[in-house]
């Protein structure tokens, strides 16, 4: 796994200095398939209190220049594989007190998408991902998770982080 998340962060980084593989610049399946770099907004999200933090939190974009880049595709046109990068900016507030912090989530990811719904996210930089309580490898919590590192994601959503090197900051922590 390790060498996996390795080689997926120094594709990443030869993605982004623009040696793009051929099936990226060249859609299958005819022009269009795949289009270039695209919007890939973030939404909005509010939940309550005990699903991530003991208090119910908003998470909200205020700088969002993330996009996508579709690598690859399943035969039915379904995503196989998707390439995120750019700047995001989270404003992440705590809804009882009204204490809240802004932290930089601008990683770039490299996305690989099973065919039985799992879902593979390799890493370089900061990125958010919320843990739930039920047997993931980081406890409930908004994580900010920044370095070199995978998390799979299993078909019911479990995620598993490999960390390759990095820190990890329970941003409920934050604003408690």
């Amino acid at each position: 796994m390790r060498r996996a998340v390795i080689a997926a962060a120094v594709m990443v980084t030869a993605l982004l200095a623009g040696a793009v593989p051929a099936q990226a610049t060249e859609p299958a399946g005819g022009a269009g398939a795949h289009g270039g770099w695209v919007p890939a907004p973030s939404a909005a999200f509010e939940q309550p209190a005990g699903a991530r933090c003991d208090f119910a939190i908003r998470s909200e974009p205020i700088r969002d220049e993330v996009r996508k880049l579709v690598l690859d595709t399943y035969a039915d046109g379904k995503p196989k594989r998707d390439l995120y990068a750019g700047d995001l900016i989270v404003k992440f507030t705590n809804l009882e007190t009204g204490v809240f912090t802004e932290v930089d989530a601008s990683g770039t990811a490299l996305v690989e998408y099973g065919a039985d719904g799992s879902m593979t996210y390799y890493v370089v930089g900061p990125v958010i991902f919320g843990f739930r309580a039920d047997g993931s490898t980081l406890p409930r919590g908004m994580w900010l998770i920044d370095g070199v590192y995978s998390v799979a994601f299993t078909p019911t959503f479990q995620k598993t982080l490999t960390m390759i090197h990095g820190t990890t900051t329970n941003l409920c922590t934050l604003v408690d």
